[in-house]
């Protein structure tokens, strides 16, 4: 009975760390399956329907007329997105990992191929001559490169190496670093939503220290939670899981309240 009741408190945390996961992951599933949705609606629907202007609804100039290489280079930028969008949050299930393993390690590779390429695409274009954005911009953009690049690494080495433990812990890692722009976006809502409009930037040239910041954290923190998530989940006492389990939900719902204010006020309006 001892034995039991001293157990229990680390039994009671663990649980309580599982759904808190559970719950964010679904809030992260949910959202990146609606902004998967968004860009379907707002450009494939379009093209399909051969209103390929509607494709600056969102940013102008995305579309130019008389211009078919720069169209497809752009829907092909697209359709990637809207592809990792729904792999990047497959790729963690652990019930397509058991009952569709061919699916995660062909999709896998799919995501892996994209990862090193967005990661040196990434590092090309902030550091090219004559590309937009100052010195910061650029240390930004390679950040969020350098940390693909080296998830995606990790993650395929200990996949070839069956060290699968491993592995699954740089897919989470992966995930994330891809889902840097999705964040942004969804953090950013939550900020607008916090102040009742911007503060700290200029949304007119959509410059600010605010935006700084956000993008290093957006790139940077999940890295720190990830790895955060792993330390309590191992630990043998109960204290850091219920530390983690509250600073998880804390961030599931701004995350929730992000995508809510995202969905209602920037990519619903756009699709309609």
């Amino acid at each position: 009975m001892l034995t039991y009741l001293l157990k229990a408190p680390q039994a009671v945390a663990a649980k309580t760390l599982q759904w808190a996961v559970r719950s964010w992951f679904a809030v992260f599933f949910a959202g990146q399956l609606i902004f998967a949705s968004y860009i379907i609606l707002l450009y494939w629907w379009s093209a399909a329907q051969g209103r390929l202007e509607r494709w600056n609804a969102a940013t102008p100039h995305l579309y130019v007329e008389g211009a078919p290489l720069h169209n497809a280079v752009f829907a092909l930028h697209i359709a990637a997105a809207a592809l990792i969008s729904l792999l990047g949050p497959l790729q963690l299930l652990p019930a397509i990992r058991r009952y569709a393993p061919r699916f995660h390690r062909l999709s896998g590779r799919f995501y892996i191929f994209f990862a090193f390429a967005i990661g040196i695409d990434g590092m090309l274009l902030a550091w090219r001559k004559g590309s937009v954005g100052g010195t910061m911009d650029h240390v930004i953009i390679s950040i969020n490169a350098l940390i693909i690049l080296v998830c995606a690494y990790y993650t395929i080495r200990y996949a070839v190496k069956r060290e699968l433990a491993i592995h699954n812990r740089w897919a989470v890692h992966l995930v994330l670093g891809m889902s840097g722009v999705w964040l942004f976006r969804v953090f950013l809502m939550l900020w607008l939503v916090i102040n009742q409009g911007p503060v700290g930037f200029d949304p007119d040239t959509f410059t600010g220290p605010f935006l700084t910041t956000l993008a290093i954290a957006v790139y940077v923190f999940p890295q720190v939670i990830v790895w955060g998530y792993f330390q309590a989940w191992e630990a043998e006492a109960a204290g850091p899981k219920w530390i983690f389990s509250a600073v998880l939900l804390c961030i599931t719902l701004g995350m929730l309240t992000g995508v809510f204010a995202a969905t209602m006020g920037m990519w619903l309006p756009r699709i309609k």
